[in-house]
């Protein structure tokens, strides 16, 4: 029977094997509505462990765990520390930082040196973390996705879909993209050179999330880390097993 590493975002729900050798395997991904997964609950894996990671409502991770334990021997969920495998975090109440930012901070650890961490999910959220493990703080914004959704609900004319980025668009559509796009790419910018002053050397830029992969041409030094979340778990799963 194998383990299982769970991430419940904001939404998407991913799931991917862990293997013995630590190794996050191939994931998959359902997209969920409110309070609700019953599209991935027939395809969901079983075994001997699942870790789990959410930032989703209460009721929405209640329903997953349920399903879960019908699966699982044993479930585990992720929580955030003040210090963990080698990560000290910033915030002076752990409760109040976000697990997925957490995880992300631990698999970032293991990269090594001075790193920014942005993750573009439904929120744009960003972290420096040092050679040490010391985490400086973040931001959290808007996604370009979320921007696009909230101009869209109060003026149903800008479409919340479609468009190309361009310095200087001469299309509506393709200036929202820009405008949104270009935003996002600003904060990350800034939070370099901010982050670069601070610690008196450039950090790595990695990029995660279900909208990294747009911003990834704006931002040519970054890295692209799609399974942040997940390896940051796989770190937490190990860390706990040798307790």
């Amino acid at each position: 029977m194998s383990d299982w590493l769970f991430d419940l975002g904001n939404s998407r729900f991913k799931a991917a094997p862990l293997h013995e050798d630590g190794r996050v395997g191939e994931v998959v991904a359902w997209a969920h509505g409110a309070e609700r997964l019953a599209d991935a609950g027939p395809e969901l894996p079983s075994g001997a462990r699942a870790w789990l990671a959410s930032v989703a409502s209460p009721a929405l991770t209640a329903q997953v765990l349920e399903a879960l334990r019908a699966r699982f021997a044993q479930v585990e969920v992720a929580s955030v520390r003040s210090g963990f495998a080698g990560v000290r975090i910033a915030y002076a109440q752990p409760q109040r930082f976000g697990v997925d930012r957490f995880l992300a901070l631990l698999a970032a650890r293991a990269a090594g040196g001075h790193v920014l961490v942005a993750g573009v999910g439904t929120a744009l959220t960003i972290d420096l973390l040092d050679a040490e493990g010391r985490h400086h703080g973040g931001r959290i914004a808007a996604s370009p996705t979320v921007m696009r959704q909230a101009l869209h609900a109060r003026a149903a004319q800008l479409p919340a879909l479609g468009g190309a980025y361009s310095e200087f668009a001469d299309d509506t559509a393709d200036a929202l993209a820009s405008g949104c796009d270009g935003a996002a790419v600003a904060l990350i910018e800034r939070s370099l050179a901010q982050g670069t002053e601070r610690l008196g050397a450039a950090p790595t830029l990695l990029l995660h999330g279900g909208g990294a992969l747009d911003l990834l041409p704006l931002l040519p030094q970054a890295r692209l880390r799609p399974t942040m979340v997940l390896d940051g778990l796989a770190a937490w799963a190990r860390a706990q097993a040798a307790q």
